[in-house]
């Protein structure tokens, strides 16, 4: 059963140029026609470089940011289309962890107020008292002393103020937690543990996850269906086990390539692939394929001038390129222009080296 669907979202950031009058001169296609499905009591990983709209894209599902076109269609109701009060009783049911768990949290609200006030504002809880007592039932899930609300973010470590962001979107009791880049600010050994506790979260409470990263590795750990974004749009949707098993795009096999693998012998020996040329920018991107002009696959004619759309080759796994199959078989091969530089990580032959020769001077 789907929780959250969307349809060909669309979110433009207008460019205003002048001093005395303020026009728009263009717009940057930070999201430019997104359609994917997460299921409830699943986890949903979204990836791509920084840049390529995944941030805004969780933004924009609970209307952070304004929806450009498209909809988004939240247990059935279009979250595009709810008027401001309606969104906001519908926003207990979507939560967000933000990136800067810091950043997120005010520094002047100890830990019990900055907990309170979504559930004062949404109605929940029997009182003060009641408010307390689901308060320190949720600290105690996420693993935090009941003694940490009257302290403040300062206090904390980046672990633990992490932990905090989590508490005050579960006080909330939603369906749907987008969770941007929950752990990239923090070090790898408590990057487990959050990782883990989200998992126990989910496990015990049914929620559902839209996960935003850049690190592959995290998105592999932690998603049952990931989407890989590039220039504002999907460029492939798969599984996570097919996904990283058999990446079908371009793009894709080159951010592949970059992830690190376990096994020594295997990563001294295996290929990487270093794609050439700039990332476009988003207030003009390219016509036809939007990677066309890194791809080391690219056919001059299709690629240039019609976009690809999001298409399933079996399995619901989905590609938006001309020539997957053509690529994956072998029947289609790199142009010369962008040909990907392909790296081994052989150590070169040691060479000789030449003795030093001293000079002396007679003092």
């Amino acid at each position: 059963m789907s929780l959250l669907e969307l349809d060909d979202v669309k979110v433009h950031f207008p460019v205003r140029r002048g001093l005395l009058f303020d026009r728009v001169v263009g717009y940057v296609h930070a999201v430019d026609g997104v359609s994917l499905t997460v299921e409830a009591g699943r986890t949903y990983g979204l990836v791509g470089e920084s840049g390529c709209g995944k941030t805004t894209l969780g933004r924009a599902v609970l209307r952070l940011t304004d929806i450009t076109s498209g909809r988004v269609l939240f247990d059935g109701t279009d979250l595009a289309a709810l008027p401001g009060e309606a969104m906001r009783r519908a926003r207990r049911r979507l939560q967000m962890i933000f990136q800067d768990p810091l950043g997120s949290l005010d520094p002047r609200q100890n830990i019990e107020s900055a907990l309170t006030e979504g559930m004062a504002a949404h109605g929940l809880g029997d009182g003060r008292a009641g408010r307390r007592a689901r308060i320190r039932d949720v600290l105690e899930r996420v693993g935090l002393p009941a003694g940490a609300l009257s302290r403040y973010p300062h206090e904390f470590s980046g672990g633990q103020r992490q932990r905090i962001g989590i508490a005050r979107a579960l006080v909330l009791e939603p369906d749907l937690i987008i969770c941007d880049e929950p752990v990239s600010a923090l070090d790898v050994s408590v990057q487990a543990q959050v990782l883990n506790l989200l998992e126990e979260l989910q496990d015990s409470l049914g929620l559902t996850y839209v996960v935003i990263a850049h690190d592959l590795a995290v998105v592999r750990h932690i998603s049952d269906r990931v989407g890989v974004m590039y220039l504002g749009g999907l460029v492939e949707e798969a599984d996570s086990d097919t996904l990283y098993a058999e990446p079908r795009h371009p793009y894709t096999r080159a951010l592949m390539s970059a992830v690190p693998v376990p096994d020594p012998d295997l990563e001294d020996n295996r290929e990487r692939i270093l794609l050439r040329g700039d990332l476009p920018s988003p207030a003009s991107p390219p016509a036809g394929c939007r990677f066309h002009t890194r791809c080391p696959w690219r056919q001059p004619e299709r690629c240039d001038t019609e976009r690809p759309e999001l298409t399933d080759i079996g399995g619901g796994h989905r590609v938006a390129c001309h020539y997957a199959a053509g690529i994956a078989d072998g029947t289609v091969r790199p142009t010369t222009e962008l040909a990907p530089r392909v790296l081994r990580d052989v150590p070169p032959p040691r060479e000789a080296a030449e003795p030093a020769r001293e000079t002396m001077t007679d003092g």
